[in-house]
């Protein structure tokens, strides 16, 4: 009855039209430790903005002109308000699942949308009709990867302010100049954007903050930050070359969502004078309440739509979110027990291409994570190539129009893949109309238990990715493959959701607790400093500081709803930003990777 009320509330609100700041006189901007005041705002909007950091002095002045920054006012004045209230809708609706014990469900307030056979979304652009292969979480901050893809054969390039990406502000900032420079042909050795793998861009997601910038003394949202510079300065551009503008929409949960991001795009491209339509995205079905609005998300976003995305690890994540302190829900040793093959997430990809393509829109699977061993000449080399393959063949089975690697030297062996296995740009004409997914398919957890191996890998990750993120870095390498925010998720959820009950280890029945962890945190300690290549006094304080937010994490009597937003948040990462301002990821050696 509450989430009945509340959505209503919602649908209403988020219907009435944004306008844009019509106002046009002088509004304050004040840069701090600076005396001038470079740009003309509109005068509803207060905006303070910190200088740049040290060393990206050009890069600042070029992205923080006047016009941008009244752009960037003006949009974040006109949506603030609805992204306030999407947060706190997701916080209202976790509340009722806990308190009612109810489980999510196709909606019959929305089913004139599921049953109408006849609504399609607008055709893509030409150059976004075949996805086969991407690169996955590529950091644009990182240049030297970033030309690496842009050079490369690729379909596309993740351009990944989310989840692979650190968001210090000296990330954000070169990150975003480097896209300007791809886009505005200002790198020698990199092809002119329409010769380029096409661009997805994907800003942060709704949970994540600007720090370093206000309007109207609130920080600014992260995606609209990320979203507002890259259009501003590269939308209309990317258009008269069509090759975009084309986004990745992160943990979107509900067709509401969807409905902002809507509007937004609309928005955007009245304000830059682009015809409705010129922005495509591709939303990630992150969340397993997300799953059940998958043709609603779809009939949102119809002349936006680049179709949808299915990945494994925060889809997986998203179970504890919302129901781990449910014992029905208790998701098993990932390392042994999930994968693409179990029936709630094969239901899942099944249902995404299934609706998918019904409606005309792309299916895109998730990202190969594994590296492949530099030497071609071992038997570790095959067997990496073998798993790829064999995992890859079942997504492109299921009827995927494409999915993501990392290791670039996996393009050509997954797009002849492709090649083999289905005829033309795509697999549209894949409708999967014999399939049925029930709501049981969707929500049944896959058996299995908890192993000793298991446990330790995930307390290794989760302490090697809030290490990372405090020297700067949003991705890092372990065991031969690339972990990223997604599996750091997954990885402290589960080992959350196995002290919260107390499970049992497969190996020799001893319970999963806290002091459990603390003593394996100390066993593998050494092994982690070698991980992580510790060579001084600081890096090893860096390490234990990430041990203790780990632990702090996993203990927590309310399970943080994202760790990037407990980090984001947190005053150790807030303090790291000022000294490690000046890493450059760009820096060979940066990410190491220990296979």
């Amino acid at each position: 009855m509450l989430w009945g009320i509340l959505r209503r509330f919602f649908v209403q609100t988020l219907d009435k039209t944004n306008k844009p700041v019509k106002r046009q006189a002088n509004a304050k901007v004040q840069h701090n430790k600076r005396k001038e005041n470079p740009a003309k705002m509109p005068a509803a909007a207060e905006v303070e903005l910190e200088p740049p950091p040290p060393g990206l002095e050009l890069q600042h002045r070029t992205l923080f002109t006047g016009d941008a920054l009244t752009f960037l006012a003006e949009l974040t004045s006109a949506f603030q308000y609805d992204v306030d209230k999407i947060l706190k809708l997701r916080t209202l609706r976790k509340a009722q699942l806990d308190l009612t014990g109810d489980l999510p469900g196709f909606s019959a307030a929305t089913a004139h949308i599921r049953d109408d056979p006849d609504w399609r979304v607008s055709p893509v652009p030409a150059r976004l009709r075949c996805r086969h292969v991407d690169i996955g979480d590529l950091a644009p901050c990182d240049t030297d990867r970033f030309l690496q893809a842009l050079r490369s054969p690729a379909q596309g390039v993740q351009v990944d302010f989310d989840d692979g990406n650190c968001p210090t502000y000296y990330n954000q900032i070169k990150g975003i100049y480097n896209v300007y420079q791809a886009v505005h042909h200002q790198f020698n050795n990199a092809p002119a954007i329409s010769h380029a793998p096409i661009l997805m861009l994907r800003p942060r997601a709704w949970n994540m903050v600007e720090h370093c910038m206000m309007v109207n003394g609130k920080e600014v949202p992260g995606p609209l930050f990320d979203f507002g510079l890259l259009m501003f300065h590269n939308g209309s551009l990317l258009f008269q070359n069509q090759s975009g503008p084309f986004f990745y929409l992160s943990k979107v949960e509900s067709y509401l969502e969807a409905r902002l991001w809507n509007e937004i795009f609309t928005w955007t491209e009245h304000k830059l004078g682009l015809p409705v339509g010129s922005v495509k995205a591709t939303v990630l079905i992150e969340s397993v309440l997300a799953s059940f609005e998958m043709e609603e998300i779809l009939y949102e976003l119809r002349e936006h739509s680049a179709g949808l995305n299915c990945g494994i690890w925060d889809y997986s994540a998203s179970f504890v979110n919302k129901f781990g302190q449910r014992p029905e829900f208790l998701l098993p040793d990932r390392s042994k027990y999930v994968n693409m093959e179990k029936r709630f997430l094969r239901s899942y990809m099944d249902l995404l291409v299934q609706t998918c393509h019904r409606r005309g829109a792309l299916a895109t699977g998730g990202m190969a994570a594994l590296l492949l061993p530099t030497d071609k000449d071992t038997a570790l080399y095959g067997t990496v190539l073998q798993t790829v393959t064999r995992l890859k063949l079942l997504e492109i089975k299921a009827g995927v129009d494409g999915f993501m690697v990392y290791d670039m030297d996996l393009i050509k062996p997954m797009q002849k893949l492709f090649q083999a296995h289905t005829k033309g740009e795509n697999q549209l004409n894949e409708l999967r109309s014999d399939l049925k997914v029930t709501p049981e398919d969707l929500l049944i957890m896959p058996a299995g238990g908890v192993t000793l191996f298991g446990l330790k890998h995930n307390i290794a990750v989760g302490i090697l990715f809030i290490e990372a993120w405090l020297t700067g870095r949003g991705h890092f390498f372990y065991k031969g493959q690339v972990e990223d925010s997604a599996t750091a998720e997954i990885s402290r959820s589960q080992v959350w959701q196995w002290i919260r009950h107390q499970v049992k280890l497969e190996d020799d029945g001893t319970t999963v607790t806290r002091a459990l962890v603390q003593n394996l945190i100390r066993e593998i300690m050494g092994h982690l400093k070698e991980a992580i290549h510790c060579r001084t006094v600081r890096d090893q304080q860096r390490l234990d500081t990430a041990a203790a937010m780990f632990l702090e994490v996993i203990q927590k009597s309310d399970f943080p709803e994202f760790l990037t937003t407990y980090l984001n948040l947190d005053h150790t990462f807030l303090s790291s930003q000022s000294l490690h301002q000046r890493v450059d990821t760009d820096a060979g050696g940066a990410l190491q990777s220990k296979l």
